[in-house]
């Protein structure tokens, strides 16, 4: 009995016909020898959709193609008048594109909002009690920093589950694990405990927010994946803003109760983790193909759009919606690719201040003479200013499609702003106070959003430079894993 509901993969066919009313053309599933000896009677099978354009302006060659729409990439025509793949509008990819624009990409950022949020929030509770309630010394503070980051990056590789496992269930995992181990930080009683809990938080963290982009690449086009890259990663300066003006709210407020501020803080932004966690389990897509909030026609077509792109693509013949064995040649092929290890160093220059910023930013401050209630609240501005700025960078790094030479900018712009502060520093003693605390503060703005520009740019241009999707997913691990071997904040 033929189906009535098409599947996110079926095939969509063009009929050169006047109307542009979908019509369902049963496509018989089984051989010649079985057909129905009445002519008359379709054949028992899928339905396909059944589309025409020609009574919108649009004009078609011979071989079912679409003159007037220039795809990606370059397709050879075929000798059948019709063909057995969606044929989609321009207008049509933009609604899909959208629709991710405001549905998934988000949720993500969300996402990776809470992890930042988790990770960072240690500088603040240092400010808030931690360190004299635990009576951690200076270097015991800077070993919670480092047990972060050695988990961090032995579970780099686990980018690649990605790959491996349904990301609907790989996230919601992740993020309920990280929400989990977050919370717990709030009943430490000691400096082993939390060690612990910092390290398992390094793992949770590890297996989530390095493969999003990787995750993201499968939904969109070179051209258009710095955006959403920036979109998600801005998520990273917002979390920081966020999390010290949370700080100092929860600290004003908790001052005087029953539980130390610093408690209540880990347990106040670690906590909605777990709930969200849910959500993503159900909301995030595996592929463009399964996307829920999308219609039959437009998950066939996010799932064309994308298999266009692959170099064994072949246009005549509908994709299979198997999922497909992992390829270790990509693997080793990035692995032994000097370009990558290129990038990695590159990755590693802007990530020296991206990851040690956020957990040092309110101490600098604070150093400067202001008390720690200020300190919460000057730590966040710096944070909001580079939320825009990635926000403009990479969009225009998608309508100009380059990357280079707004990498370069961001770069020698934060550089600059950080030599300004150690310059500053340097100088203090032949400088009014004032003006030496201005410097340092007000550099502090250019520096945060030349390295979080500069880290979405990389990142982007990683993904552009690899066809496949094992390829994408080795290349970001090794950024990070490179990066957090040679970075101790």
């Amino acid at each position: 009995m033929a189906s009535l509901r098409p599947g996110p993969t079926e095939a969509i066919s063009v009929s050169s016909g006047s109307s542009s009313t979908p019509q369902y053309t049963p496509v018989s599933d089984r051989s010649e020898n079985d057909a129905s000896p009445n002519p008359n009677r379709p054949a028992a099978g899928s339905l396909r959709v059944q589309t025409a354009f020609s009574s919108d302006g649009e004009s078609f060659t011979d071989d079912g193609f679409d003159e007037g729409y220039d795809s990606y990439e370059d397709v050879q025509p075929l000798s059948s008048s019709r063909i057995s793949i969606p044929k989609y509008t321009k207008e049509e990819e933009d609604g899909i594109i959208k629709q991710f624009d405001r549905k998934l990409v988000p949720f993500l950022a969300l996402l990776y909002l809470l992890s930042f949020l988790d990770r960072s929030n240690i500088g603040n509770a240092k400010i808030a009690g931690l360190a004299d309630d635990l009576h951690l010394s200076s270097s015991q503070y800077e070993w919670l920093l480092t047990a972060f980051y050695i988990t961090y990056i032995l579970f780099e590789w686990m980018t690649l589950m990605y790959k491996l496992v349904p990301p609907h269930i790989y996230i919601a995992l992740c993020v309920c694990g990280w929400g989990l181990v977050a919370s717990l930080q709030s009943l430490a009683t000691s400096f082993g405990a939390l060690v612990f809990l910092r390290a398992a938080l390094g793992i949770t963290e590890a297996a989530f927010g390095p493969g999003v982009p990787f995750y993201l690449s499968l939904f969109y086009k070179r051209e258009e994946l710095a955006f959403r890259n920036g979109l998600f990663i801005s998520a990273a300066p917002l979390a920081s803003s966020f999390a010290s003006s949370l700080a100092w709210i929860i600290v004003r407020v908790s001052d005087n109760g029953p539980i130390a501020p610093w408690r209540t803080l880990f347990l106040v932004e670690g906590f909605p983790s777990i709930v969200v966690a849910v959500f993503a389990w159900m909301l995030i897509p595996d592929t463009p193909g399964s996307a829920s909030f999308l219609n039959p026609r437009q998950r066939a077509i996010a799932q064309l759009r994308m298999d266009e792109l692959k170099p064994n693509h072949k246009p005549h013949q509908q994709q299979s919606p198997q999922r497909k064995s992992f390829n270790w040649k990509e693997v080793k092929k990035t692995l032994t690719d000097p370009k990558s290890y290129i990038t990695a160093f590159m990755f590693f220059a802007c990530n020296v201040a991206f990851s040690s910023m956020p957990v040092f930013l309110p101490t600098i401050i604070q150093d400067m003479g202001y008390t720690s209630l200020t300190s919460q609240a000057l730590s966040a501005p710096p944070y909001l200013l580079s939320f825009l700025t990635v926000l403009l960078t990479s969009h225009l790094s998608d309508r100009t499609r380059t990357r280079s030479p707004y990498l370069i900018f961001h770069a020698l712009l934060s550089a600059t702003a950080y030599l300004a502060i150690a310059l500053a520093g340097y100088f203090h003693s032949h400088l009014p106070p004032a003006i030496h605390v201005a410097i340092r503060y007000l550099a502090v703005y250019p520096a945060t959003s030349g390295f979080f520009s500069a880290i979405t740019l990389i990142i982007t241009w990683t993904m552009d430079n690899r066809p496949a999707n094992e390829g994408k997913g080795a290349s970001v691990a090794l950024l990070n894993i490179d990066t957090k071997v040679m970075v101790r904040p």
